[in-house]
């Protein structure tokens, strides 16, 4: 069944209204309502189903300008559930605005199941898991004429802005939901787009990004430019011409050839949006240093994605290598607290595509024997801990987050060893925890400079703080390292002693890798403490410029050595991760009972 979409009124200040359009005389149905303000786009009104198309005419017919958004709906029509639509802006062709950064041609608005439009949030969601952009927001807020009139737009590049419900609402109630404010004068062309030699928009560096979100081919240039990595980078090993290329260099070929497999694996296991994004990224970038990936890629993805990506890219190669099968279930589950499992097996398998080496061989077996074993475990899907985890939040509502957050932690742990499988023996075997009579450790991770310091200066209720930089001091200099094996027995007794008296304990030291944290852990475990890694990550450029304006700076050599020996934890291996960017707050988060799966 086609649905034709709503004429939406025009705000009473609406500069743009014509004689001929709808115009909102009752602002009741927004007035004390959440609203969110998203930039009007000069296009095309179109719907998508999963078995077609239109524009705004139920019976509109061929034009060049919707080619593009056609082939769009072919990849993701069959993901729309049925009943389901889509609602966009097609701005594939110019109209009045010639638009030169689009992260794509087509963005969506609105999505309904029926005749519900979904809320806000669950269509930005929707749209995202199927690589669809959404507008961008300019105002978020209760309902406020004063503020949205304030709004000031750039009207030679924007032609208005649309202020709809946060809240979904059903079709009856769209003229009350939905108001927009056009610009004076937006038509600015004198022959309709329709009839002109049509003209395509430009698209920005992240359209690569948006592309393999929604299914297409990977352009593997074009995307690891959209993230800041071409893939001539030195930092990589890889080289742009293949007759200079040397044994272990990997060749733009090569990366294509490894990004198509990747692509075709996940499209059959159905992992789409970021899923699809993120294996085809740590595929391409499969040989790159984990830490300085994960940090090179927080500005063009967001922490959440960046480190998403790193960590597939450095777990992959655990699939390659034997492992006794009698421990593979468990190191499997465990695995899955970091990393979509099928996501990571397909990136396991697509990274030894063209190699015919007897090791080559040998990875392949063992990467397809894992797979039937995370198959026969249940492991594959995308979430494969969320029923567990959706039964313990229910039962432990109410309770504190940090003893619903240790409750989580303990009981995530026991279902990947094997001894608890349903949310109900989750709740039995947490009844210790709930309680929160525990003390916290907040172990700090990064190198010198990454602002460890200044984060955890931030933090409330902490009882005790243990620097070994100050136990150093208080030996005569923090630069001296000769006695490095005492500082650190010096620093383990106090932290021991601080935890033991039921506080709440930050330890800042690099601890750059596993080995340096694991003495941290067994102190901590001795005392039951709830356990927090705060990983702080930033570009080593960025760490150079933050060093040399520090009271006591490392020498750049170092500094320079801590970067590369920097082995970032995974999630998992403590009860909960923070991950702090240059921001200087948590963008990412894992362990909260009440936060998003990985």
């Amino acid at each position: 069944m086609r649905v034709h979409y709503p004429r939406t009124p025009h705000l009473p200040w609406s500069p743009g209204a014509t004689p001929d359009d709808v115009r909102a005389g009752d602002l009741s149905g927004l007035r004390g309502q959440e609203v969110v303000v998203t930039e009007k786009l000069d296009g095309e009104n179109t719907t998508l189903y999963s078995d077609g198309m239109h524009a705004r005419s139920l019976d509109s017919a061929h034009h060049p300008s919707r080619a593009w958004v056609k082939g769009l709906q072919g990849r993701i029509g069959p993901r729309l559930p049925a009943g389901w639509r889509l609602c966009g802006e097609n701005v594939y062709a110019r109209h009045s605005i010639a638009y030169q950064e689009l992260d794509s041609w087509f963005y969506g608005f609105s999505v309904w199941d029926g005749d519900r439009c979904l809320d806000w949030d669950r269509t930005v969601a929707f749209l995202r898991g199927l690589g669809i952009p959404a507008p961008q927001v300019l105002w978020r807020g209760v309902f406020d004429e004063r503020a949205l009139r304030g709004l000031r737009l750039d009207t030679e590049r924007q032609e208005g802005y649309v202020v709809r419900a946060v809240d979904g609402f059903a079709r009856e109630e769209f003229a009350g939901r939905v108001a927009k404010w056009v610009r004076p004068r937006h038509v600015r062309t004198g022959t309709h787009w329709m009839h002109a030699t049509v003209v395509p928009n430009g698209l920005g560096p992240a359209a690569a990004l948006w592309s393999v979100r929604s299914g297409a081919d990977p352009d593997v240039t074009a995307l690891l430019a959209a993230v800041g990595i071409p893939v001539e980078d030195p930092a990589l090993g890889r080289v742009a011409d293949p007759a200079s290329a040397e044994a272990g260099d990997v060749v733009p070929e090569d990366l294509a050839r490894v990004a198509a497999a990747v692509a075709g694996r996940l499209d059959v296991i159905g992992r789409h949006g970021d899923a699809r994004l993120a294996g085809v990224l740590a595929a391409a970038l499969h040989s790159t240093p984990r830490a300085w990936l994960a940090a090179r890629l927080v500005g063009p993805l967001g922490m959440r994605l960046a480190r998403q990506v790193a960590d597939l890219a450095g777990l992959h190669v655990a699939l390659h290598r034997p492992y006794p099968d009698e421990e593979r279930r468990a190191g499997l589950a465990h695995m899955a607290f970091a990393a979509d499992l099928g996501v990571l097996h397909a990136v396991a398998a697509a990274v030894l595509t063209g190699r015919a080496d007897g090791a080559a061989g040998q990875a392949r077996e063992q990467v397809e024997w894992s797979a039937l074993h995370a198959e026969d475990a249940g492991l594959l899907g995308p979430a494969p801990l969320e029923s567990l985890r959706a039964g313990l939040r229910e039962a432990l509502s109410g309770l504190g987050a940090e003893a619903a957050d240790r409750c989580w932690a303990e009981a995530r742990d026991a279902w990947a060893r094997g001894r608890v499988a349903t949310a109900e023996e989750a709740v039995s075997a947490t009844w210790r925890w709930r309680s929160g009579r525990f003390p916290r450790l907040v172990h700090l991770v990064g190198p010198s400079g990454s602002g460890k310091s200044t984060f955890a200066a931030g933090l409330p209720g902490i009882d005790a703080y243990l620097s070994l930089d100050d136990l150093r001091q208080a030996r005569g200099s923090r630069a001296d390292q000769r006695d490095n094996q005492e500082v650190l027995g010096e620093g383990l007794d106090r932290l021991d002693a601080a935890l033991a008296a039921g506080g709440s304990v930050v330890w800042d030291a690099t601890s750059l890798n596993k080995h340096q944290r694991s003495l941290v852990h067994a102190v901590a475990r001795r005392r039951d403490a709830l356990t927090t890694h705060a990983v702080v990550l930033a570009e080593e450029d960025e760490l150079h410029r933050r060093n040399a304006r520090r009271a006591h700076p490392v020498p750049s050599h170092v500094l320079a050595a801590q970067v590369r020996r920097f082995v970032p934890p995974y999630p998992g291996q403590a009860h909960r991760t923070w991950y702090v960017g240059a921001s200087g707050t948590v963008e990412d988060a894992d362990g909260a009972l009440d936060g998003e799966q990985t």
